[in-house]
Order: structure tokens, then sequence, then C-alpha cells
């Protein structure tokens, strides 16, 4: 792994954080990461369901934990495609959780997908799959 926890945890709160808005990295391994949302009035759409883009970012930003613990703290890593496929309805004002696993990373592009859970159902809720370009050093 080429972050810790506590460094990754730090750099989002530092360089990223409106991505806390997103979700809180809650455990971190070497190409995977977990992240929770707590759910409340302003992460529902109407129907009393999350919103989309809620789980959108919530998706994003735990590939992006799980991408950073392998290639270390790259800020400019960025997502060029993120596909989601709403599963089930999560529960209304219950928490979400994300754990994103990376499947490949190269040189220039990583892939990997997440899962996302409402709590307290075993089922998924979404399944996500995401690229990302890493910028070549200079």
């Amino acid at each position: 792994m080429k972050v810790t926890f506590a460094e990754l945890d730090q750099f989002l709160q530092e360089q990223f954080p409106q991505g806390a808005a997103f979700g809180q990295l809650q455990a971190l391994g070497d190409g995977w990461a977990e992240m929770g949302l707590e759910v409340d009035d302003r992460h529902l759409r109407p129907g009393g369901t999350v919103s989309g883009p809620v789980t959108m970012g919530l998706v994003d930003v735990t590939l992006y934990a799980a991408l950073l613990s392998q290639i270390g703290l790259v800020p400019m890593a960025v997502t060029t495609n993120l596909n989601v496929n709403f599963l089930r309805k999560p529960v209304a004002h219950a928490p979400i959780s994300a754990r994103g696993t990376m499947i490949k990373v190269g040189r220039t592009m990583a892939v990997g997908e997440v899962f996302v859970y409402s709590e307290g159902v075993e089922e998924p809720a979404a399944h996500s799959t995401v690229t990302y370009s890493i910028p070549s050093k200079i």
C-alpha cells in the first residue's frame, strides 16, 4: 500500500474537503476502500430515496480512495467514466456504505468497481464501474 489510512484521510480533508459531503473514509487496504455516509433529508429525492447524485458522489470518492491506496497521493488522478446500476431503493434516513475495489491499475488508466449498501440490507443498492486517468509523472 502506498498510503496509510491516516495519510489518506488527512489528504482528503485538506485537499478535497467538499468530498466529506459524499462520505467518510472508514477502512482502507491495498487496492480497496470503504466509505460511509449518514443519510439525512438533504440526500433524499422526491419519493423518499437517496438521490442518484449522492450515490454517484459516494461511489466516486470511494474508488478515488482505493486508487490512491495503490498509486499514492496523486491529486490529479481524475474520473473519466462512471457507470452506476441502481439495483434497489436504499432505505431513507439509513446510512449507506460503499466498498470499492481496483480491478486493474496501469500506468495511465485504472478501472475499479464499487458496491453500495443501505444499512441493514444484505443486497446491494447499487453497483458501479469507474475508470480513472492517472497523470504521467513530470
